[in-house]
């Protein structure tokens, strides 16, 4: 049986993916920073991207590691997660002959000029260059984010989008069993995308967002300046590659999977 790691397994992300996983009949393993119980399949192991601590226990036997472990706008801290601590797993997977390490970035990493997402790049170097056999998976925003963002803006009482930037939000459940193919397939040494089935603008998101949860908030058309306003409105944060997710931006506001939809039998 093939025995897979997760790092970040107890994430919005990874909870998904250790699902899929498990249904999959992967013997799955998950990393914590601090002891868990084992549950619906998943035994949970102790390690620490930012120390080291017990990463070569935790890689010892697994076939393929996927590395969703993040923290992104902390900081120090966030070199530590996402350039230090994927410097250490891979060095732990080398040694322990880990056949495919997957990693989890961004669409848009590569022609974004924010921080965050040039440390991202630098992660996927890292990945490129670890001496394991690799696979990286560019993902469009997660639709919680997207949700979350707007959520901030409406506790100020006014919802600021720039009318001219695509949105693409793919649902966390739909990548995780787009990953989890990408585990049974092997190592890719490629960077592919993946985002979700429809694009809108981010005005379009936020007004069906207002609408369906009850809202009423004025929506201020302010254009993002200099070259960040330029990446996002020429629709560097979104892509065209196949296949694609299932479940819409109206899907998740409802509630439904992609099965729910009327019309779906």
């Amino acid at each position: 049986m093939t025995s897979v790691l997760v790092t970040g397994g107890s994430g919005r992300l990874g909870r998904a993916v250790l699902e899929k996983l498990v249904a999959a009949g992967y013997d799955v393993r998950a990393v914590s920073r601090s002891r868990r119980a084992g549950a619906g399949g998943v035994r949970w192991v102790v390690a620490d991207l930012t120390t080291g601590h017990g990463l070569a226990e935790a890689v010892s036997g697994a076939d393929v590691v996927l590395h969703l472990a993040s923290a992104p706008y902390k900081g120090r801290y966030t070199r530590r997660v996402e350039l230090d601590g994927t410097a250490a797993l891979l060095a732990a997977a080398r040694e322990a002959g880990v056949r495919h390490l997957v990693y989890v970035s961004i669409v848009g990493v590569d022609r974004v000029p924010w921080g965050y997402f040039r440390t991202k790049v630098r992660a996927e170097r890292l990945v490129r260059d670890g001496g394991v056999p690799w696979s990286i998976v560019r993902a469009t925003q997660f639709h919680e984010f997207v949700a979350e963002a707007f959520q901030g803006m409406a506790r100020f009482g006014v919802m600021v989008v720039d009318p001219g930037v695509p949105a693409q939000p793919v649902d966390v459940r739909d990548l995780a069993g787009h990953l989890a193919g990408v585990v049974a397939r092997g190592p890719a040494g490629a960077i592919e995308e993946y985002g979700g089935p429809q694009t809108l603008t981010m005005e379009e998101a936020v007004r069906r967002w207002l609408r369906v949860r009850g809202l009423r908030r004025p929506v201020l058309r302010v254009r993002v300046p200099g070259a960040l306003g330029r990446a996002f409105r020429a629709g560097h944060l979104v892509t065209e590659a196949a296949p694609a997710g299932a479940i819409t931006w109206d899907d998740y506001l409802a509630g439904r999977s992609s099965g729910d939809r009327p019309g779906k039998v």
